[in-house]
């Protein structure tokens, strides 16, 4: 099992910005990580993909943050980060971080952390 734990959320006004972290760690399992990415879920929305990053540094972005987010990684800390700027309101949601990792179960979510946004 693979532990993520996941920091960097709060409270911004509008036009500002956050940086979240989300770090995987085993208790001396070796391990490899392919894709990771981040979504959100807003209260009475499902869970959507904000942003991912292969193994190879190929990103992709959900339209509504492109130009305003930028994840990113760094293997040697097997940790995601994604860079949130000019934050808007509807940006409002719990965010996870999800890795693909290559230890069973494979699939790995982050706690969770909340970005409030006020207008």
């Amino acid at each position: 099992q693979l532990q993520l734990v996941e920091s960097g959320g709060g409270l911004v006004q509008t036009g500002g910005s956050l940086r979240l972290s989300c770090a995987a760690s085993s208790s001396g399992r070796i391990f490899s990580i392919n894709v990771m990415g981040w979504y959100r879920q807003a209260p009475g929305k499902q869970r959507e993909l904000v942003a991912s990053i292969g193994s190879y540094g190929n990103t992709a972005y959900a339209d509504s943050v492109k130009g305003r987010f930028t994840i990113s990684r760094d293997n040697a800390k097997n940790t995601v980060y994604l860079q949130m700027v000019s934050l808007k309101p509807e940006d409002t949601a719990v965010y996870y971080c999800k890795i693909v990792a290559t230890a069973a179960p494979y699939v790995y979510w982050g706690q969770g952390t909340q970005v409030t946004v006020s207008s």
